[in-house]
């Protein structure tokens, strides 16, 4: 099927005629009912935003309250994608009266059948992003949530979904890095009702408070291929939503050490076995952290000055930042600062009146809602950032989570407003870092992936998709069964939502190495690695294999087998560049398959074609469209064995 073939504009129109010009996308009860005012906008506005986006701003105002309503949408002209924002606010001069079951999405469906598909959110799990398929009977209910206010933690917490109809769907998104909720509700009859938005809000606004929704991003797709309307998202998750700059194939060092010589030693390391890293990041625990009350391994908790230790690093990271940028690479430094966990860092001494209580036991939570504490955030990482001569703003988010922290600072009858507030700042803070600072990357980790939703991604990227990654041996809180299993399989359901991520893998043989290359790559070696030539050999290829492979894992993307964590099958999947006419397929015979070989039927091959085909350090051989399309037959001498062939398309139309 042709890109273009998979695009339904019409659906997009008939749907966007009737909910945004004629109903609403949205719903809300206010005092204790749908609100009478939404029936006549106050005003509209479109415009043209930028190269092929529109937007139209539509504004509702109730005169005895004064509150008005406000739907902020997004039309793209090169894909059938609408995506809006509901903002409410209190105009008046007093307080508004209730507001209660906000939903940024409440729309039906019709259709004789229904069916759901999606992955499972991230909680440091081999389960973690596997897929699943849902049929959608009638009576049915299913509501989704991600865990502690983590936007994709959990194995409900993954906010991208596919809903397949006859003809075709609608792929959506939810944007909102808190704790949001989404129910599909079918009735006994063929209407699917689909609700989403934060998933608790029962409050009112004091005058001059504004709330807001989570995004939503609706795309219309026609056909009955899965995997064609996926790409179609691809393609404009890869367009419209990844941060440009950062979203590249990226190739990943460790160098946090006692000292900044130590640092540009182990750099330089690498570079010196000829291999040059495009990102050197400096994980947790380089702040003063000794005076806290977690200790030894476990001190880098110890969250709440965000400054470099200078018992270590006496004049900062400037040193190395320089000699970083004089090697054509860039500097990663890692921050957490919405948990202050040492109650002898300067936040807790300081701002105290800055930090929500909670029930977690590893700290408070910096409350990005309050204005004061938001500015000084900005300021302060932004000086971080020029001063020390970041390129990259590493933010994780450990600990439970927080939503208890929200919750136990609500109110009274103020749900969700704590979260909204907190919510709304931490967009601002990323947003204004990359005012401040236009060539600044952002990665979002959160415990790994624990919050990468739509809104997260657009300001972000994910180059820890898991904390799954550790065998036995390498971490003391962690010991992962299965780890490179779990990976492939990390890889095979991932890629259908989310074009960049990265990982890190602990071992450098062949097998292992491959189970980790994705577009952002890491590889912690042994500690004796550079004395060893045999392991320096090890390393660098997996390094230039990464380097080779990455390219093509940011199109489009084809499984080839079932998603599975069983040891006795194989998986597989493909990564086709149309613009290039070619790809690879990434293959593992896992180590208690019985078979030696497999045939995988590939996709956007040209049956009059010819084909060179390669085994990655193989010789080329030729292959007609035909013989490919009926399938690539892949052999492998052992169990755990990783292949990965590349194809090209080398005559014919």
């Amino acid at each position: 099927m042709l890109f273009e073939d998979t695009m339904d504009f019409d659906s997009l129109k008939g749907w966007t005629d009737r909910y945004m010009n004629r109903i609403r996308p949205f719903s809300f009860l206010f005092g204790g009912h749908a609100p009478d005012f939404l029936v006549v906008p106050k005003k509209t506005e479109r415009c043209q935003a930028d190269v092929g986006r529109i937007k139209t701003e539509t504004v509702w105002y109730d005169k005895n309250s004064g509150l008005a309503v406000r739907l902020e949408t997004v039309e793209y002209e090169n894909f059938p994608v609408v995506e809006w924002i509901v903002y409410i606010k209190n105009n008046g001069g007093v307080p508004t009266p209730n507001i209660k079951n906000l939903y940024a999405l409440d729309a039906e469906f019709e259709a004789e059948s229904f069916t759901l598909r999606g992955a499972n959110g991230e909680w440091c799990a081999a389960e973690s992003y596997a897929p699943y398929c849902h049929a959608l009977e009638q009576g049915i209910r299913k509501r989704f949530a991600p865990q502690d206010g983590k936007s994709t933690k959990g194995p409900d917490g993954w906010p991208y979904y596919n809903l397949q109809m006859q003809g075709g769907g609608v792929i959506f998104a939810i944007g909102w890095p808190g704790q949001w909720e989404c129910v599909f509700e079918r009735d006994g009859t063929n209407k699917l009702r689909v609700t989403a938005g934060q998933e608790e809000t029962d409050l009112f606004l004091l005058p001059g408070e504004e709330i807001r929704t989570p995004l939503v991003a609706m795309l219309f797709w026609k056909g009955e291929d899965f995997a064609a309307a996926q790409n179609l998202w691809r393609r404009w998750f890869s367009e419209h939503v990844a941060p440009p700059r950062g979203a590249r194939p990226l190739t990943q060092i460790q160098t946090g050490a006692d000292s900044v010589d130590d640092m540009i030693a182990a750099a330089q390391k690498y570079l010196a076995a000829g291999i040059a890293p495009d990102v050197c990041w400096n994980d947790a625990g380089w702040y003063p952290k000794d005076g806290g009350p977690f200790k030894g391994a476990a001190s880098w908790v110890n969250t709440g000055t965000w400054e470099p230790d200078p018992a270590r690093y006496p004049e900062g990271f400037r040193k190395f930042s320089d000699w970083v940028h004089g090697k054509g690479m860039e500097f990663l430094l890692w921050f957490e600062p919405e948990r202050v966990g040492d109650p002898n860092s300067f936040l807790a001494k300081n701002h105290s009146d800055w930090l929500l209580d909670t029930t977690d036991t590893t700290g408070k939570i910096f409350n990005l809602g309050n204005p004061f504490a938001l500015d000084w955030l900005i300021n302060h990482i932004d000086s971080m950032i020029k001063s020390q001569g970041l390129d990259w703003y590493r933010e994780d988010m450990n600990g439970v989570g927080p939503l208890p922290a929200w919750r136990q600072n609500d109110g009274a009858n103020r749900k969700g407003i704590t979260e909204n507030f907190y919510v709304q700042g931490h967009l601002a803070f990323w947003d204004e870092l990359v005012r401040k600072n236009p060539r600044l990357c952002i990665d979002s980790c959160a415990s790994g992936g624990m919050r990468n939703d739509l809104e997260t991604m657009r300001r972000a990227l994910p180059l820890l998709r898991s904390d799954y990654q550790f065998p036995e041996g390498i971490h003391e809180d962690f010991f992962h069964l299965d780890v490179y299993e779990a990976n492939q399989a990390h890889t095979h359901g991932l890629s259908s939502w989310i074009p960049f991520y990265g990982s890190g893998v602990y071992s450098i043989e062949n097998y292992e190495a491959r189970s980790f290359y994705m577009p952002a790559f890491g590889a912690v070696p042994p500690r004796d690695w550079h004395a060893d030539e045999s392991k320096t050999a090890m390393l660098r290829q997996a390094y230039g294999e990464c380097k080779t492979v990455a390219p093509y894992m940011l199109c489009d993307y084809y499984p080839l087998t079932e998603h599975s964590l069983d040891n006795s099958r194989w998986i597989a999947w493909q990564f086709d560049r149309p613009q290039h006419s070619d790809g690879i397929v990434q293959a593992f015979r896992r180590k208690d398959c019985p078979d030696a070989q497999k045939i995988f039927a590939l996709k956007n091959i040209c049956p009059e074609a010819d084909y060179e085909v390669s085994v990655l350090g193989g010789k080329n051989v030729r292959l007609t469209g035909g013989e490919l399309k009926k399938g690539l037959r892949v052999e492998t001498s052992k169990p755990r064995s990783a292949e990965i062939i590349f194809y090209r398309k080398i005559d014919g139309k």
